[in-house]
């Protein structure tokens, strides 16, 4: 006897990308996200118009991915929302359209950690793309995280490394605002990275024991290099701005990669998987595929839409635990931070 499909409906909004996708089992139908262009014109993300935005935004992305899957809110198993982290404005829109329709549909809510989705991305069903085996090493790197996770099953992690201050995605976009370059810098620095020279000019590794990371000496050394030069040639940055860029991109990838290197060493596990918005730079994957021949591991790299915030992983992390039960009730709270 076939098992009867379940339809999870997940919702995304920790940061500001309004997301919604609708899963059948580890299938995604659809994947539907609502960018906010309103932040580009503060150099960041203001917390305060991003809530607005996602109230405006929620119940039309929620329309969409709806009828792009092809399916009726009769027909969905569960519905599946980010708990956190993220910004507390935001995720409570999500949370709250998430449990008045579950309330509504009776049906299970799941509340999901947004760190363990960008991990479980990796088993969402996708022609062309390998699943990892437990355990496993996993990298998450994003605008707001830098970790190495141990994974020993579905919700079984353990956090081996992880940032002393910044994120390396804050390190991106603030060296391209350092360049004078437009929000979101990062995909940009990587851009301009592609016709540069990665040696050109030299920037120190931090010296940060074990497998933890640190950015914000980077950050600093970047602002006194520019500044320095700048001083001398008000032309500087336009000048050498392609090789800036590659070599602020070799040093961070450098960074990332030297400790993974150390993970793989200290663990024996040589499955490593990365995640987060940063996984998308095309310098860290290359490096990623790079260390497969190398050292011979074996490297999984997601589909480019589930790197960066989405549902889709939300509705993965929702179809695990909904087949273990793993189900929550209207007093879930959202959290701004929230343990692995």
């Amino acid at each position: 006897m076939t098992e009867k499909p379940l339809y999870i409906l997940a919702i995304e909004s920790s940061c500001d990308d309004t997301a919604a996708a609708v899963l059948q089992n580890e299938k995604v139908l659809s994947n539907v996200v609502a960018r906010q262009a309103v932040h580009e014109e503060y150099g960041g993300v203001v917390p305060e118009l991003a809530s607005r935005a996602h109230q405006q935004n929620i119940v039309p992305v929620i329309d969409v991915a709806l009828k792009k899957a092809g399916v009726e809110r009769t027909q969905l198993s569960a519905v599946a929302f980010t708990q956190g982290p993220g910004l507390m404005g935001s995720l409570l829109v999500g949370s709250s359209f998430a449990k008045s329709m579950a309330m509504a549909l009776q049906v299970p809510l799941i509340a999901v950690n947004h760190m363990q989705a960008h991990i479980l991305a990796h088993f969402i069903d996708e022609e062309g793309y390998d699943k990892p085996t437990f355990p496993f090493l996993a990298m998450t790197i994003s605008g707001g995280h830098t970790q190495i996770v141990k994974v020993n099953d579905y919700f079984d992690m353990e956090v081996i490394g992880e940032t002393t201050d910044d994120a390396v995605g804050e390190a991106f976009d603030k060296s391209a605002k350092i360049l004078g370059l437009p929000y979101p810098g990062g995909p940009l620095i990587d851009k301009y990275a592609k016709e540069g020279n990665p040696k050109a000019f030299a920037f120190t590794k931090p010296k940060v024991p074990g497998l933890d990371f640190s950015f914000s000496g980077l950050k600093t050394q970047i602002l006194y290099f520019i500044q320095k030069n700048v001083a001398e040639n008000p032309d500087f940055v336009a000048q050498n701005l392609n090789d800036i860029c590659a070599s602020i991109q070799y040093t961070i990838i450098k960074i990332l990669m030297e400790k993974l290197k150390m993970a793989v060493a200290e663990t024996g596990i040589k499955q490593v998987a990365i995640g987060g918005g940063v996984s998308a730079n095309s310098g860290i994957r290359t490096a990623l595929q790079e260390a497969e021949k190398k050292y011979g591991w074996k490297s999984y790299i997601p589909k480019f839409e589930y790197t960066t915030d989405n549902a889709a992983m939300i509705g993965i992390v929702g179809y695990h635990k909904y087949k273990k039960q793993m189900f929550n009730d209207a007093a879930v709270t959202s959290k701004a931070r929230i343990a692995l």
